[in-house]
């Protein structure tokens, strides 16, 4: 941790040592007091009394639309990994998941601080979703939907749902739970057929293509990290 620290600028090594022993240094919002502690520069968010620390590294942003068949990970035995899909020499790593048989928006970075404050569940941040169902959805079924549904020990939260038409509509969703509109879809009675993400806060998937990818606009990165 304190040669991290170093190399990010923020203080000598013997420094960082006293920074750790007073408790201001944080690693995924944990606070850290020993010596030793390793620290992936890639994956973990870093913080020296409550201020991000990144070291000396040119930061990647980028939106992709996974295809389906491909999966959200970094490396899975025998299966196609979103990672194919690119083309750069950097290192990056996806920012939450979509399940293999999902569509839609994905983040890929190398920011340890955007990745875990996207994807702690305690931030709130919204992932807008466009949703095909087997069978046409009566107005109740909707209601239950964005008033929320028992599910794993708890309550799903409240979403905004709106209808596209009998068969389809549009979530927003302020949590992430494995598989979690999927599970509430069965709950009221029907099946999704289609699902895609059309949205990760203010980051649009808007018409990029399936399976291609492009850099965050600086002007949407900005806005991203601000919010966070």
């Amino acid at each position: 941790m304190q040669k991290y620290l170093s190399a990010a600028g923020v203080c000598s090594r013997r420094k960082g040592e006293a920074f750790i022993r007073a408790g201001r240094v944080r690693v995924n919002g944990k606070t850290i007091d020993t010596l030793g502690t390793k620290v992936d520069p890639d994956r973990d968010a870093v913080e020296v009394d409550g201020k991000p620390v990144r070291a000396d590294v040119a930061l990647i942003y980028i939106a992709l639309n996974k295809p389906k068949g491909y999966v959200s990970s970094c490396f899975h035995k025998d299966e196609k990994i979103v990672l194919d899909l690119l083309d750069i020499p950097e290192r990056v790593y996806p920012v939450g998941r979509l399940d293999k048989d999902s569509t839609g928006l994905l983040l890929l970075t190398n920011d340890g601080y955007l990745h875990y404050r996207l994807t702690h569940p305690s931030f709130d941040h919204q992932k807008e979703y466009e949703v095909r169902v087997a069978k046409p959805l009566p107005p109740a079924a909707l209601r239950k939907l964005a008033a929320g549904l028992p599910m794993m020990d708890t309550k799903t939260r409240p979403a905004r749902v709106k209808r596209i038409s009998s068969r389809q509509f549009r979530i927003v969703l302020q949590e992430g739970k494995n598989r979690q509109i999927r599970r509430m879809v069965r709950k009221v009675g029907n099946q999704v057929v289609d699902l895609k993400r059309v949205r990760i806060a203010n980051i649009k998937l808007a018409d990029l293509p399936p399976g291609r990818w492009r850099y965050l606009a600086p002007k949407e990165k900005d806005q991203l990290l601000r919010s966070l």
